[in-house]
């Protein structure tokens, strides 16, 4: 059985990125030696997580080869399992000097795109900004890009995108997996929302969704709408999400050394299928100068909010 390691988040370093402060629990090391690079991770979200207690990490060391190494983690809190995952660790260089390579290219028009956000955002306020779509007051911000194909009858061939990078300024005390720890973090970002986006659904301005998060102000919830109404005119109120969350996220790292969270990075979501109650969405991410660093796949719960049926008077 694998032993529990229980650690308490450090207190906020001033000299750090916000979102350095946010994932720094516990360094990667301490799960692969540092001479070993993350690959992937398959990630399984099992139940709803309480961020007021803490989280017992069960760490299983599942195999150390020559090559790669394996290993699995438990999030428990409570005594259950609330989140599971898989990592799998290569040793940097064990492939030789000779290797096959190819990658997905970027959009051509990516680029321009940001180029353009940047010096509308450079000469807009911040609240202008938010209106040009760069948004975010979180350890992260991003650029919204037009959905691609968003007036074509056939849904899965849309595509949601977004330049998205880490506030702030990554130290180097930090090492290169705390950008593969942010990139894991920043991929969530709009991720299974992609399947309401390509369908046009109203995602926030539905009752269900305010009942099921009465955190959420006002205010914000004006904004969520804003957005929205920015995307589709076609929209009606009657096709709202009831209830969207995620169920797996997996993660590739196909070049961890090129992935610099602190720099732009952009995502480019598509949904394949969709049905069941469920939804499947593809995502690729590529660095700035236009290498596919990462490619994710995540399925969430995506239910539409159902009509109540009507209650005979008599």
């Amino acid at each position: 059985m694998p032993g529990p390691t229980l650690t308490r988040a450090p207190p906020p370093d001033p000299t750090k990125s916000v979102i350095e402060n946010v994932l720094e629990i516990t360094p990667l090391t301490s799960v692969a030696p540092d001479i070993f690079t993350n690959t992937s991770m398959h990630c399984y979200f099992v139940l709803a997580g309480d961020a007021s207690i803490p989280i017992v990490y069960y760490v299983e060391r599942v195999r150390d080869g020559r090559s790669f190494i394996t290993r699995t983690v438990q999030a428990r809190q409570k005594g259950k399992c609330i989140f599971t995952t898989t990592l799998s660790f290569v040793r940097e260089g064990s492939a030789g000097k000779a290797t096959i390579n190819h990658g997905w290219d970027m959009p051509a028009d990516a680029i321009a795109h940001l180029k353009t956000a940047l010096k509308e955002q450079d000469a807009a306020s911040d609240t202008d900004a938010e209106a040009l779509g760069v948004q975010g007051a979180g350890p992260f911000e991003t650029i919204r890009l037009p959905i691609e194909n968003n007036t074509s009858s056939v849904v899965a061939t849309k595509k949601t995108r977004q330049w998205v990078k880490a506030r702030g300024h990554i130290s180097s005390t930090s090492g290169p997996q705390i950008h593969l720890s942010a990139l894991a973090y920043m991929s969530d970002s709009y991720f299974i929302g992609t399947v309401a986006r390509v369908h046009n659904l109203w995602r926030f301005s539905s009752s269900p969704f305010k009942r099921s998060n009465p955190k959420i102000k006002d205010d914000d919830l004006a904004k969520m709408e804003d957005e929205e109404n920015t995307e589709a005119d076609t929209r009606t109120p009657r096709a709202s999400i009831g209830i969207m969350v995620s169920l797996d996220h997996t993660i590739y790292f196909h070049r961890p050394r090129e992935v610099r969270a602190d720099d732009w990075l952009l995502a480019e979501n598509e949904s394949p299928w969709s049905g069941d109650g469920r939804g499947l969405v593809f995502q690729r991410i590529w660095n700035r100068e236009g290498v596919l660093v990462a490619s994710c796949v995540q399925e969430g719960l995506v239910r539409l909010a159902q009509e109540e049926p009507s209650k005979s008077k008599l």
